[in-house]
């Protein structure tokens, strides 16, 4: 699986505006939360959506990011976090062990 870092809220306006022609997803994690790794490694180990634009988040070297997506997009900061951003709305959100590729694919349509 081919992650693109996030890194700067430019980079989240920018996932906005693709979102526009296709879903985007971007997975938050917490390097140093074992539930964090297990929900990275198995959703890398389920992807089959690579057409699909993903973006990864280290939570403690980007904190703030964090903060300002779950302004955006009006949700509860969590970790880890998957999220579905499609037409600049957040469509899909799983928190720690609800990560699922299953759960995640009709979002990615």
């Amino acid at each position: 699986m081919n992650w693109n870092q996030l890194t700067t809220e430019q980079q989240l306006d920018e996932i906005i505006g693709k979102s526009a022609e296709k879903p985007v997803v971007i997975f938050k994690h917490s390097t140093r939360c074992s539930i964090s790794s297990t929900a990275l490694s198995r959703l890398e180990r389920a992807w089959d959506a690579e057409q699909t634009p993903a973006f990864y988040l280290d939570l403690i070297a980007y904190r703030p990011i964090s903060g300002i997506i779950a302004e955006k997009f009006d949700i509860e900061h969590q970790s880890p976090q998957i999220l579905v951003i499609d037409n600049g709305k957040c469509t899909y959100s799983a928190t720690h062990w609800d990560i699922s590729m299953e759960d995640l694919k009709p979002y990615l349509v």
